[in-house]
């Protein structure tokens, strides 16, 4: 699998860590578990957009782009990573915020990632919810193709194949990691949205005969219409590498129980998982993707659908700087005054 071949940039400075989680393996009593650190990736406080990003961003250099676009939900963790990258490399931004969430707090809209795309400083526009994004990516491109730019388009989470490159980077990165410590890895959970992450793992993951099963917790979209999703992807990404035979769609799986009444609302399995890895592993989770995966991951472990004697490496996408905009909720007043 050679993806030298593919223009990339270097925003990752080496490989995150794999780490063992001992006091919540010993809190839950069940399989051993792990963590692949992506919350580590480094640019503008990390998480999985930076990987697919070094793709992005390499390609868009490669094609002469002057100015990125991308869009997200009001709080995107992709968007931050996104103007900072562009930023790192000289490049123009502007990115479109997508009012997904209904009803969120004042918090919401002016803390958290928001707070960090206003200070690393592109041109941002709002849109209401309901409108079709790519659309309106579209739109801006061809505004600024007028204007004499020469703008560069990235989905949503930077999921096109050309983004999943950088999971099909991680998933050879965590199976290497896997046999230099002689570890057994029974399942891989992580949050699914956008699904690039998802796609490019499975890809990376099959691709190099990993024999990983992959689980993605899904934080919006129902089970059939993520799997879907993902599986068109991963058919994307796996023929663009030029792997031979077909794409294996049965390594797609998602559950998506535990999205709870939608996209960034919070759910009391989500509370508890970002409280119980801060307070027996001192790891800060997200409130909108890792938190509400990782609750899964805990209540799979209690119904014993995960075993004691598995190993599982829970892959930590970053995202922390969105527990800003949801603090009322997370410690509700009174909180602690001098």
């Amino acid at each position: 699998m050679n993806l030298t071949r593919f223009p990339r940039v270097n925003l990752t400075p080496s490989v995150t860590p794999l780490e063992f989680l001992p006091n919540l393996t010993r809190h839950l009593g069940g399989p051993g578990l792990y963590i692949k650190r992506d919350d580590h990736t480094g640019l503008a406080l990390g998480g999985n957009k930076t990987r697919k990003l070094e793709f992005l961003i390499g390609d868009a250099l490669a094609k002469g782009a002057t100015h990125v676009v991308t869009q997200g939900a009001t709080q995107s963790n992709h968007v931050r990573q996104t103007i900072a990258a562009a930023n790192k490399f000289g490049l123009e931004s502007t990115v479109l915020l997508e009012e997904r969430v209904k009803q969120a707090r004042d918090e919401y809209y002016d803390n958290g990632n928001i707070l960090l795309d206003q200070i690393l400083g592109a041109a941002i526009e709002t849109r209401p919810s309901g409108l079709d994004m790519n659309e309106e990516l579209e739109a801006v491109g061809e505004r600024l193709r007028r204007a004499g730019e020469v703008p560069y388009l990235i989905p949503g989470g930077g999921s096109n194949a050309i983004g999943a490159l950088g999971y099909v980077v991680s998933a050879l990165e965590l199976v290497a990691q896997a046999n230099e410590r002689r570890l057994r890895v029974d399942h891989v959970v992580h949050a699914t949205g956008s699904t690039g992450t998802q796609a490019g793992l499975v890809a990376g993951i099959e691709g190099s005969n990993g024999h990983i099963p992959v689980l993605g917790i899904s934080v919006r979209a129902p089970r059939e219409k993520q799997e879907e999703n993902v599986r068109r992807l991963a058919r994307q990404t796996w023929g663009l590498l030029g792997m031979r035979g077909e794409f294996p769609e049965a390594s797609v799986v998602v559950d998506s129980d535990y999205v709870g009444e939608g996209y960034g609302i919070p759910t009391e399995g989500m509370l508890e998982a970002v409280r119980l890895l801060a307070r027996h592993e001192g790891i800060l989770l997200d409130p909108v993707y890792t938190g509400k995966a990782f609750a899964g991951l805990i209540d799979r472990v209690r119904k014993g659908d995960f075993r004691k004697g598995e190993n599982i490496v829970f892959l930590h996408t970053g995202g922390a700087a969105g527990l800003f905009a949801y603090r009322s909720i997370l410690v509700p007043p009174p909180a602690f005054r001098r």
